[in-house]
């Protein structure tokens, strides 16, 4: 085999090993987002099962999750999907929730009114952002 093919097989090799480490974080703990861009109540519910069974199968110090919701999506965190009651309990055990402010103001302009989100949500500048932004700093995505 040439050398060259050699050195660039074993380049990639290690480089696959590496971007499997990526969603892991030097101290062992496993990074993951979730994206929530659907306004069905069964994926909003299956989304928030994905972080509690992250949770209880890593522990919840063995798993940093966030869920990102935008457009239709953002339901879940505003109270209009019977699946927000859960949010403000699963935020209070470390799971993140960031609501889109791109979304959010689409939303003011066509109605008027500002969507009210519910306790523990944090507003991020842009929902698609916010998730490429996390696959850069090594979370593994997951869209239900």
């Amino acid at each position: 085999m040439n050398k060259i093919v050699a050195f660039m097989l074993a380049l990639s090799l290690f480089g696959g090993v590496a971007a499997a480490d990526d969603s892991m974080k030097a101290d062992g703990v496993k990074k993951v987002v979730i994206q929530v861009s659907s306004a069905d109540e069964t994926v909003q519910k299956i989304a928030l099962n994905n972080a509690v069974n992250l949770q209880k199968a890593l522990g919840p110090d063995g798993v940093e999750v966030e869920i990102v919701a935008y457009g239709p999506g953002l339901g879940l965190l505003t109270g209009k999907s019977a699946q927000s009651k859960r949010v403000p309990s699963l935020a209070m055990q470390d799971i993140t929730f960031s609501a889109c402010a791109n979304t959010m103001k689409k939303i003011e302009k066509k109605t008027g009114k500002k969507p009210v989100l519910v306790e523990g949500v944090k507003v991020v500048p842009a929902g698609v952002l916010r998730i490429v932004e996390l696959q850069e700093q090594g979370y593994s995505y997951i869209r239900p």
